[in-house]
């Protein structure tokens, strides 16, 4: 039977004449702070989304080498948060390093290669740098526009001879919005019967 009383954890308190096992206390702070897990863990037990982030922004990227040197640039982010917390100064240096920003002979032997006009925002750098280096969904966005109005649209032509200029799945797309707009009628005529 122990004869230390424990404190309001559950834990004995500390021997006086004890050796400390490890002698660095900043060390032993360290190695004290991991094993008890700090607010990542705490957090990640409550959340498994949050879990899941922080393993997604640990996952490690392979660095590229530079085609000429086969150096890798020092400020190359070797996992993913690093990659978001790159600033702009350095994701220019990284686009200079790896001859994307001024054209040369060696622009296009990259697996990416991007164009980097001067005066892009940092948003549209890091995603240019996440396409370069191979990440997903970094392409470049495309935007849908509407196709243009066929002319016979824009000028108000008689009735029949819009129907001559129609196309077939014009003209069945026009029967289909007559019957619905007919429907929607006779369900209204329906509800106010007794209005009449």
């Amino acid at each position: 039977m122990s004869t230390s009383r424990q404190n309001h954890r559950g834990r004995s308190p500390p021997r006086r004449n004890s050796t400390n096992p490890n002698p660095n206390p900043k060390t032993g702070d360290i190695l004290r702070k991991t094993s008890q897990g700090g607010i990542a863990s705490r957090r990640g037990a409550k959340s498994p989304a949050f879990r899941e982030k922080l393993r997604q922004m640990t996952l490690p990227l392979a660095p590229l080498v530079q085609m000429t040197t086969g150096a890798v640039h020092p400020a190359f982010p070797t996992t993913l948060l690093k990659f978001w917390l790159l600033t702009e100064t350095q994701l220019d240096d990284l686009a200079h390093f790896y001859h994307q920003r001024t054209p040369g002979p060696w622009t296009s032997q990259y697996p990416c290669p991007i164009t980097w006009p001067a005066g892009l925002k940092v948003e549209e750098k890091r995603r240019k740098m996440g396409k370069f280096i191979g990440l997903r969904g970094c392409t470049t966005p495309t935007v849908v526009c509407p196709p243009p109005e066929p002319v016979w649209k824009t000028t108000e032509l008689p009735s029949p001879a819009r129907r001559w200029l129609m196309s077939e799945a014009e003209i069945v797309d026009d029967a289909q919005q007559a019957r619905l707009q007919e429907d929607a009628d006779e369900a209204l005529r329906n509800k106010i019967h007794w209005y009449r």
